[in-house]
């Protein structure tokens, strides 16, 4: 079967196809037959050896799959063969075949198509948790940063449908402010402009946000926290303007009745695994019923890897970059 992966890091032009056996599946764990597979920033980061953490080699970027389970591994409890499932986190995701935890596949209705299903993984999920750490009241003024990527589309249209009054989307150029108004945003901010912070202020009539939720961190990170009303949530969960260098906040900073708290998706669905289970009935629920509304920038076959990743890094993208086998 193919397989994308690297050895050196570098640009998208050091990932290649491999031919390699198929995998077969240990305890716990499913083998699925891929559809399609949802590209995440972080393994850009990975394979340019830019992320704030260790990416050896060689490397196999990793990603949501959407897929049929094909075997189940000795002694697992999961879907039984020919189920359609989506998984997030999967290791050498870009690839005909991948093995992935049982714990982590989630079942995917047929109607949802294969492209749309991929952010039932780790986008869905990750926007979910996100605002389950920021504990969003009704009424509540709400900034989204990176609001046109893959997640924040998502999160802007969750922020909504849980009661937020006002949701400012930021971007990093003028040509994404149409899609993020389409997709939940009042007002757009576009971050990369000198200002951009006391533009948020002017917006909200100098009183700021009650949330903000950065997954940019970078150059971002003070000011955002800096616009917080007293008793307002920043909520971190992404480095992808960091350059490798992950922001520090001193205790000083927070005396403003503020803060800060960080989200991983492996913490959320560890603290409280019932909870987690009716967040994604609810987010299969919301994509089935276009209430929660997907948007796929580009659908590349596996082969164009490379090409999916430049698409990532230009900041181009407008949603999910998607590939096929």
């Amino acid at each position: 079967m193919r397989l994308i992966s690297y050895h050196e890091h570098g640009s998208p032009d050091v990932l290649r196809v491999e031919d390699v056996p198929a995998p077969a599946p240990g305890p716990g764990r499913l083998l699925l037959r891929t559809e399609a597979v949802g590209v995440n920033f972080v393994e850009t980061q990975l394979r340019g050896d830019t992320a704030p953490f260790p990416s050896p080699l060689p490397g196999r970027p990793g990603g949501d799959v959407v897929g049929r389970v094909e075997a189940l591994g000795p002694d697992t409890d999961g879907p039984v063969p020919g189920t359609r499932v989506v998984a997030f986190g999967v290791p050498a995701a870009y690839a005909d075949q991948v093995v992935v935890e049982a714990e982590r596949a989630l079942v995917v209705p047929e109607d949802i198509d294969a492209a749309t299903a991929t952010a039932l993984g780790s986008s869905g999920q990750t926007a979910w948790s996100v605002l389950d750490a920021a504990r969003i009241a009704e009424g509540d003024t709400v900034l989204v940063h990176a609001a046109a990527g893959a997640v924040g589309h998502l999160v802007t249209q969750l922020a909504k449908l849980r009661g937020a009054g006002r949701v400012i989307g930021t971007v990093g150029s003028p040509a994404k402010a149409d899609f993020v108004r389409a997709h939940g945003a009042d007002d757009v901010v576009d971050y990369r402009q000198p200002g951009w912070a006391d533009e948020v202020r002017r917006l909200t009539g100098g009183r700021g946000v009650d949330v903000v939720l950065d997954s940019v961190e970078g150059a971002v990170f003070k000011d955002g926290l800096k616009l917080l009303r007293p008793y307002g949530r920043l909520v971190y969960y992404g480095f992808a303007g960091s350059g490798g260098k992950v922001a520090q906040v001193a205790m000083t900073e927070l005396f403003g009745l503020t803060y800060v708290v960080g989200v991983s998706l492996d913490a959320w669905t560890k603290a409280d695994p019932a909870r987690v289970a009716e967040a994604r009935a609810d987010l299969v629920r919301l994509v089935a019923a276009g209430a929660l509304r997907v948007a796929v920038h580009t659908t590349l076959p596996l082969t164009r890897a490379a090409e999916a990743h430049r698409v990532i890094e230009s900041r181009s993208q407008l949603g999910r970059v998607v590939l096929v086998p």
